[in-house]
């Protein structure tokens, strides 16, 4: 175990350049001590993704993990520990069972993942595979009547073979990328790379994606009304590693699909040389798939650390990330890991018998991953609404909400989401972290998860700049998403910092300053 902890003297010194922000260097050496040398990361990790598997929206995994989650909350010692419902969600689902494999010209197991919300086989079937070639819905006719109980593939041009790639898998941040960060100017913060298209290579382009998805919709609707056996769809990814999504909705009310498999590139482009090159291709395989609709409401886990200052234990400061993946990993990096942070990061404040002036609540939201619906849903219910942003009396009380869920990558630093006033400050609260390559603040935003509810409707709300590792090369949304994927010394650092953060957030004589009040916005559609 490497032993982080710093001298006195060198948190001494680390505070002399940002004096004008007060911070505790007894508590950063009790929060380094108990975060670096004690820590319990990987077992809360463990329990999140190898005991508790996929944690696909309302499944049976995502309700073990959510169990487990109340359980250790009481553990350690929260309080007003509880599941909280946050709307209607919808169906359930996971996979009872995979199984395929070609079996001519030869045996061969296929990776793949049956489509999240995507039925069954209703037991095992076998089939030649039957490639499907149609540009427009007219091509479609000569197959009526042909396909029933077949294994199915759609030709496309959009399938090109692999290129190898020749970069690492797994990286961290460059000081170079981290001074470009640090530079950016408040213009840039919002700015998009890249220029727009002409107006007429767009329209080009909108109407054959439109022709390209109506052609899919129509094949889609003659496979279903042709009752076939499975559906081989390609999955983008290389190496055995594979991207997975959504084949179906999980509304209540959803219309029925096909049975689906997301194939590894490798194993589909197999088949596909095969049966462009006019052999027969036999496939053997067993889909069993359940939804569960009994309670369709999501749920977000909640607990907290009580305030205990009388004028300020009204007021909170909060720390969350998403608990639910998709499924065909087990949701390691996305996001057990940040979970698991903010659960370390509350169980470092008890280990350490920190009595905070504000409260300090978790989340763990559900449902990220169809929509920001378990943090947009709870910011609804207890901030304002985004349609009329009409701050509740809760709005004025909290001080921050602090978000992680970009991988096991260690915290580099802070995006402040264009709120400049909060710079100094967490300058000063990263300085004993220096050691540890957290040093960033940069104005510039950045989105795809929960803080963006927070920031949303005017409260200060941020994702912490994290290394990328191989979140977006190997783990995101993959079959690679596992515990192996963490990386321990990160997930303690990053603990650390940010129950720093939150001790001096809820410590602190004013709560943080915030932008100002977004305009209200149109319903989502």
């Amino acid at each position: 175990m490497k032993n982080f902890t710093m001298s006195a003297l060198a948190l001494g010194l680390c505070f002399s350049a940002f004096a004008q922000e007060p911070v505790n260097s007894a508590a950063v050496q009790k929060i380094r001590a108990e975060g670096l040398d004690k820590s319990k990361a990987m077992d809360i990790a463990y329990h999140i993704t190898d005991v508790a598997g996929p944690r696909l929206s309302n499944s049976p995994g995502l309700k073990r993990a959510q169990d487990w989650a109340v359980k250790y909350f009481n553990e350690i010692g929260l309080k007003n520990v509880h599941l909280e419902a946050w709307g209607e969600f919808g169906k359930g689902w996971q996979v009872d069972k995979y199984y395929a494999a070609t079996t001519l010209p030869f045996y061969r197991p296929i990776i793949a993942s049956p489509k999240a919300w995507t039925p069954g086989t209703n037991g095992p079937i076998k089939s030649e595979v039957i490639l499907i070639k149609a540009d427009t819905v007219t091509d479609l006719a000569k197959y009526k009547g042909k396909l029933k109980g077949k294994i199915v593939m759609v030709e496309s041009a959009l399938v090109q073979p692999l290129k190898n790639s020749y970069t690492p898998d797994v990286v961290r941040f460059t000081d170079e990328v981290l001074n470009k960060m640090a530079a950016a100017t408040p213009q840039d913060g919002g700015a998009r790379q890249g220029g727009r298209p002409g107006q007429a290579g767009g329209n080009n382009q909108r109407a054959m994606m439109m022709k390209m998805a109506a052609t899919r919709a129509a094949i889609d609707s003659m496979l279903l009304a042709e009752k076939i056996g499975l559906k081989l769809t390609y999955a983008r990814g290389s190496y055995g590693t594979f991207f997975t999504s959504n084949g179906a909705s999980y509304k209540l009310d959803a219309k029925p699909v096909s049975p689906e498999l997301e194939v590894s590139s490798e194993d589909y482009l197999h088949i596909l040389r095969l049966l462009r090159g006019g052999e027969k291709v036999e496939i053997e395989a067993e889909v069993k798939t359940s939804f569960y609709d009994k309670d369709p409401k999501g749920y977000n886990v909640i607990g907290e650390i009580p305030g205990t200052d009388p004028k300020l234990k009204d007021e909170v400061v909060m720390i969350g990330g998403h608990y639910d993946s998709w499924h065909s990993g087990t949701g390691a990096t996305d996001n057990a890991a940040g979970s698991t942070v903010m659960i370390e990061a509350m169980r470092i404040l008890k280990a350490i018998d920190f009595k905070p002036k504000r409260t300090i609540r978790i989340a763990l939201w559900s449902s990220e991953e169809q929509g920001l619906f378990g943090s947009r849903g709870y910011v609804k219910e207890h901030f304002a609404d985004p349609t009329d942003m009409a701050p509740k009396p809760e709005h004025a009380k909290l001080s921050a909400y602090y978000n992680l869920d970009n991988g096991t990558g260690t915290i580099r630093g802070v995006y402040l989401q264009g709120n400049a006033a909060v710079k100094d400050i967490f300058q000063s609260w990263l300085t004993p972290f220096e050691d540890l390559g957290a040093k960033t603040i940069t104005i510039n935003n950045t989105g795809g998860t929960d803080h963006q509810a927070f920031d949303g409707v005017g409260l200060p709300g941020f994702q912490f700049i994290q290394d990328p590792m191989d979140y977006n090369t190997r783990t995101h949304h993959s079959n690679q998403d596992v515990f192996d994927r963490l990386v321990e010394d990160d997930l303690k650092k990053s603990a650390t910092i940010v129950a720093s953060f939150v001790y001096h957030t809820s410590e602190r004589a004013e709560k943080l300053p915030r932008k100002e009040m977004p305009k209200p916005q149109p319903p989502r559609q």
